[in-house]
């Protein structure tokens, strides 16, 4: 039985709703989300002068609406756990620094039960800043659970503060190495398309028009018969941004079927998740302001895989 108490509100319904739908009406009154306030409606919740209502039904003025509203949500709570292959790359007073590595997440999320580099930390003994929603304290930027690398993490208020508005004014320097399919022409260039949800499949990203702009810079390293071994570095930080940008120049990431890699090059190179690291992030450190580069190497498997097409 849920320990967490349900709040009911009864009130009149106010001459403005008259005539609009449940769903509708609930998330203007309420501040639900539709699919909420249906929900709430297919389970009973929601009643009209006593009786039950479905969500596309009318409400009329000075009706008596009642309520019974959702449990409140669960505070994440991260679970304090060593992370085996998170390495320290740097400490002092005001910011960590760590090498993520993959299937590890920045801190918790809805849905989520694996590794989290706050959890980490926190676990191996490390004073972590209380700025920020308790579920993200000290967390000044993230890595997306498939991408390995450099990962900075404030450890005081005032590295809290300095970073995090850094990371905000665009004012650090973000270098990420990828791997990716055939040479890109030129060979040195800029991608700047907006990002937004994909059309057709919510659950990945495109370059769409009414998204939100992203700003990818890129070069060659090493040029390989299948694949290109690029340097790219970001003015922008969306989500997916890489891996969207170079799809969309017709050359995804090695291993990245989501946006349209070859499964066959991933399986000769052994590759379990998309060729991308985050090599190198620089910022004026929030202590005496002077500019600091902090590197993380190449994980074994990005590391095989390119000795495979080096040979």
């Amino acid at each position: 039985m849920s320990t967490n108490p349900r709040e009911t509100r009864s009130l009149p319904v106010p001459e403005g709703l008259s005539g609009m739908r449940v769903d509708a009406a609930l998330a203007k009154l309420l501040g639900l989300s539709r699919t909420v306030a249906a929900n709430l409606s297919a389970d009973g919740d929601v009643l009209v002068d006593g009786v039950t209502v479905g969500k596309s039904e009318r409400l009329h003025e000075g009706a008596w609406l009642e309520v019974t509203l959702p449990e409140p949500a669960k505070p994440l709570v991260p679970k304090e756990e060593l992370v085996e292959g998170m390495d320290i790359l740097y400490f002092d007073d005001d910011l960590i620094a760590v090498h993520k590595p993959v299937g590890v997440v920045a801190h918790p999320t809805v849905g989520w039960e694996g590794p989290t580099v706050f959890g980490g930390l926190a676990a191996a003994g490390f004073r972590i800043s209380t700025s920020g929603p308790p579920e993200r304290k000290g967390i000044v930027q993230r890595l997306d659970v498939g991408t390995s690398g450099v990962m900075v993490v404030a450890a005081s208020e005032r590295g809290y503060r300095s970073l995090k508005n850094a990371f905000r004014e665009r004012n650090v320097s973000k270098t990420y190495h990828a791997l990716v399919q055939g040479l890109p022409d030129p060979i040195e260039g800029t991608v700047d398309g907006s990002i937004g949800r994909h059309p057709s499949a919510g659950w990945k990203f495109a370059v769409t028009d009414d998204g939100k702009r992203a700003i990818t810079h890129y070069r060659l390293l090493e040029a390989f018969r299948e694949a290109s071994l690029l340097e790219i570095s970001l003015e922008t930080g969306r989500t997916h941004q890489i891996r969207v940008h170079m799809s969309a120049l017709g050359h995804p990431c090695c291993g990245d079927p989501m946006y349209g890699s070859d499964p066959n090059l991933a399986q000769r190179l052994g590759l379990q998740r998309q060729w991308l690291h985050a090599v190198k992030v620089g910022f004026h450190h929030p202590g005496d302001g002077h500019w600091m580069e902090i590197e993380a190497p190449y994980p074994d498997d990005l590391a095989d895989a390119l000795g495979k097409l080096r040979q």
